[in-house]
C-alpha cells in the first residue's frame, strides 16, 4: 500500500516550548496524571465521517479538500482507500480508536442487500488493519438522518415501512459494531423531532422511538454486544425541536421508557451550547445521574447559531470537561473528535494540525483539572457551603428522616433565618484562573 500522507511522519511530543507545527506541546501519552497515563485518561477517537469523508462542503459552497485518497468517489475502491488513509492517519497521530456511521464506510446502494454486502466487504478489510495496528473501534452507529426517507425521522417516522428500514440499518450496524469489537453503540436522533405540532402525535412518536431502542437492545444483547448504548443529545438542527434536547431530557426519556439500565449519554460540546447550556452542565448532569458514557470533543462558535463542529481550542472548557470526567472516575467510552477543519484549511497537513490542536487542548485541560482537584480549595469550599446539613435538623433533612412539620417547627423557633453563606463565585473563579494561568 502506497503512503498517502507523504512527508508527514509520526507526531511526537516535544513539549510546550516547541515551535514545530507537527508536534504535541502538551499531549504526552505516557505522562502519569492522578495515577494513570495520560493516554488512559484521554482515549481519543477519530470520527470517520468528518476526517475521511468531509471535504469542506457547506450550504453555501462546494468542497475544498480532496478526500478521494487516489480513488474514484462512490466506489468500493474509494471505501478501501478511506480505510488505508484512516489507519495511516491514526497511526501517525497516535489515535487508538475510531467511530463510524454505516454509510461513512461504503456508498449506499439502492438495494439494502447490496449495501450490506458492501459493508461486510469493507469491514473485513478494516479487521485486517485493526489486527496489524492494534487500533480499535470505540463505537458504531447508523446514519438515519441523511437519506430523504428519514425526512420525518427514523423511530419517530409516520411510515411503518421507513421504521422497518431503520430497524434493518440498526441491526446491521450493531452486527458491524460487534464484528469490529466496538465498546458502544450510539443513537443520534438527527431527525427524531418535529417541525410543527399541527401534524405531530408527540406521544406516539416518543413511544415509537423507545420501541425501536428496546428492539436494538434486545438484538444487541442476543448477538453478544456487551457495551453501552448511548443517546447523544441535541436540541435542534436539522429539526426545529428534537426529542433528545439535552442531557436532562434524554435521561428523563430513558427512565420513563425503562431504557436507563442499558443506555448512557454521549455528550457533545457543541450540542450542549446549542441547548443554551455550558458543556460542563450537560457533563455534570450526566455524571451525577451515573450516565456519563462518552464524549464528542468539539466546540461551536457562539456567534453562529448552528453546529459548527470546530476542533476544540478553549482550554477553560476542556478543563471543566476533564474536571467532570475525573470526578466521574473516568468514562466507559472515549473522546471522539466529532470535528472538522475549517473550510479554508484544506490540506492534509491541516488535518494533522487540527488533531494536534484538539489533543493538546484536552491534555492541557486534563493537567489543569487535576491541578484544581489536587489544590483542593474548590472542593473544600463546596463541602463547607453545605455544612448546615451535617448535623441537627440539616442532617435529618439530608437523611430523609425529617418531616414537613418538624422543619416548620424549627423555622418557628428561629423566627427568621440568617442569610446563606456567601457563594464567593468570584473567589472560586480566581482560583481556577490562578491554576490555569499562574
Amino acid at each position: 500500500m502506497a503512503e498517502i500522507f507523504t512527508g508527514i511522519s509520526s507526531i511526537r511530543y516535544e513539549g510546550p516550548e516547541s515551535k514545530n507545527a507537527l508536534a504535541f506541546k502538551f499531549y504526552d501519552a505516557d505522562r502519569v496524571v492522578m495515577g494513570k497515563p495520560m493516554s488512559e485518561h484521554l482515549p481519543f477517537a477519530m470520527a470517520w465521517w468528518h476526517n475521511l469523508c468531509n471535504g469542506g462542503k457547506d450550504m453555501f459552497g462546494d468542497p475544498t479538500t480532496d478526500k478521494s485518497f487516489g480513488a474514484e468517489a462512490n466506489t468500493m475502491a474509494h471505501a478501501k482507500a478511506k480505510v488505508d488513509a484512516g489507519f495511516e492517519f491514526m497511526q501517525k497521530v497516535g489515535i487508538r480508536y475510531f467511530c463510524f456511521h454505516d454509510i461513512d464506510l461504503v456508498p449506499e446502494a439502492d438495494d439494502i442487500n447490496e449495501t450490506n454486502r458492501r459493508l461486510d466487504e469493507v469491514t473485513d478489510y478494516m479487521l485486517e488493519k485493526m489486527k496489524t495496528t492494534g487500533i480499535q473501534c470505540l463505537w458504531g452507529t447508523a446514519n438515519m438522518f441523511g437519506n430523504p426517507r428519514y425526512m420525518n425521522g427514523a423511530g419517530s417516522t409516520n411510515s411503518a415501512e421507513v421504521f422497518c428500514f431503520a430497524a434493518a440499518q440498526i441491526k446491521k450496524a450493531l452486527e458491524l459494531t460487534v464484528k469490529l469489537g466496538g465498546r458502544g453503540y450510539v443513537f443520534w436522533g438527527g431527525r427524531e423531532g418535529y417541525e410543527t405540532l399541527l401534524n405531530t402525535d408527540m406521544k406516539f412518536e416518543q413511544e415509537n422511538i423507545a420501541r425501536l431502542m428496546h428492539m436494538a437492545v434486545n438484538y444487541g444483547r442476543s448477538i453478544g454486544f456487551k457495551g453501552d448504548f448511548y443517546i447523544e443529545p441535541k436540541p435542534k438542527e436539522p429539526m426545529k425541536h428534537q426529542y433528545d434536547y439535552d442531557a436532562s431530557t434524554a435521561i428523563g426519556f430513558l427512565r420513563a421508557h425503562g431504557l436507563d439500565k442499558d443506555f448512557k449519554l454521549n455528550i457533545e460540546a457543541n450540542h450542549a451550547t446549542l441547548a443554551g447550556h455550558t458543556f460542563q452542565h450537560d457533563l455534570c448532569v450526566s455524571r451525577i445521574n451515573g450516565m456519563l458514557g462518552s464524549i464528542d470533543a468539539n466546540q461551536g462558535d457562539l456567534l453562529l447559531g448552528w453546529d459548527t463542529d470546530e476542533f476544540p481550542f478553549d482550554v477553560y472548557d476542556a478543563t471543566m470537561c476533564m474536571y467532570e470526567v475525573l470526578k466521574a472516575g473516568g468514562i466507559s467510552g472515549g473522546l471522539n473528535f466529532d470535528a472538522k477543519t475549517r473550510r479554508p484549511s484544506y490540506t492534509y497537513e491541516n488535518m494533522f494540525e487540527a488533531f494536534i490542536l484538539g489533543m493538546d487542548t484536552y491534555a492541557l485541560g486534563l493537567l489543569k483539572a487535576a491541578a484544581i482537584i489536587e489544590d483542593g480549595r474548590v472542593d473544600e469550599f463546596v463541602k463547607d457551603r453545605y455544612a448546615s446539613y451535617q448535623d441537627g435538623i440539616g442532617a435529618r433533612i439530608a437523611s430523609g428522616e425529617a418531616t414537613l412539620e418538624e422543619c416548620a417547627a424549627n423555622a418557628l423557633k428561629l423566627k427568621a433565618p440568617k442569610l446563606p453563606g456567601s457563594g464567593k463565585q468570584e473567589y472560586l473563579e480566581s482560583i481556577v484562573n490562578s491554576v490555569l494561568f499562574g
